[in-house]
């Protein structure tokens, strides 16, 4: 081998490689311990957005599995991997029921219509008060 060739083929290439990676992960570092973003408890950040209702989020987690559903898609694990409670669940085996039995005689658009109506219907009861009615596994 001759002075000022790599050791071994590729040796080069790697070196450079090397060093720009280094060089990225360097400017990055620099360019995040100097970024200034409102201070902490200086109130100029953005407000965070509410957390739904649990009556919203019954109603957004129980109506995306039954469309999800209604569409043929398989169930995804038991209710919990699902996101949804026990009582969540059995809202949504009840909408879902009833939904493809009014496909078959009414047709898709109605049993849509029909199954996000009983969602929210059903959702609105169970959380009028907040949370469910029947105990917190419930």
């Amino acid at each position: 081998m001759g002075r000022g060739r790599a050791p071994w083929p590729g040796a080069a290439g790697r070196r450079l490689l090397l060093s720009a990676l280094l060089a990225v992960t360097a400017a990055t570092a620099l360019s995040c311990a100097d970024s200034s973003g409102p201070e902490a408890g200086s109130g100029s950040g953005g407000a965070s957005p509410e957390p739904p209702s649990p009556g919203e989020a019954c109603v957004s987690g129980v109506g995306h599995w039954a469309r999800a559903l209604l569409d043929g898609a398989e169930p995804y694990g038991d209710y919990q991997s699902m996101g949804l409670s026990n009582r969540q669940y059995d809202i949504l085996r009840e909408v879902v029921a009833a939904a493809r039995d009014a496909v078959r005689v009414q047709g898709d658009r109605h049993a849509r219509e029909l199954m996000d109506r009983q969602v929210r219907e059903a959702c609105e009861k169970e959380y009028a008060d907040g949370a469910p009615d029947e105990g917190g596994w419930r």
